[in-house]
């Protein structure tokens, strides 16, 4: 199938994207982040396409990051697709056995594709979702730099 080089010209790969990005985002949120922000907004009516349900999924690796795929193991996602009143379908798949975790993450998808509700939700719940999340990343960086071990051997030092 053909895909399309140039996103100045086809913006539906700009929203492909976002969408990607915001999906992420939700999946990795704590369950009691994403009440809080959709509570804010207000929860609208949906319809289930699929209801929750709970999985397995297998987890691939890459030896040394970029070489050959494989695989590391299985674990537990639960996922759910949702359709709005308004037409907008969420979809979900979150990490662990959290039904409720699965509807909220589907519900705010849903919300941000809708132009009437997407800046809304986008200031009560992706902002602060996004700085939790580099908080997290920047403290398991900060653990990560404190256990840091520098070896040297005689050849390195000599040359240095």
């Amino acid at each position: 199938m053909f895909q399309p080089v140039d996103s100045q010209d086809h913006p539906q790969q700009e929203d492909h994207a976002a969408r990607r990005a915001w999906m992420g985002a939700l999946a990795r949120a704590d369950t009691a982040l994403l009440e809080h922000g959709l509570r804010e907004v207000g929860l609208p009516d949906y319809v289930w396409l699929r209801r929750p349900e709970t999985g397995l999924m297998m987890v691939r690796g890459r030896a040394g990051g970029t070489g050959e795929r494989f695989n590391l193991g299985e674990m537990t996602v639960t996922r759910c697709a949702l359709r709005l009143a308004a037409g907008e379908s969420g979809v979900a798949y979150v990490p662990g056995r959290s039904h409720r975790k699965a509807e909220l993450a589907a519900l705010a998808d849903a919300l941000l594709q809708s132009p009437q509700s997407a800046a809304a939700l986008r200031a009560a719940l992706l902002e602060p979702l996004e700085r939790e999340l580099q908080e997290r990343a920047e403290c398991m960086q900060r653990k990560a730099q404190a256990t840091r071990v520098e070896f040297f051997t005689v050849a390195r030092e000599a040359g240095a």
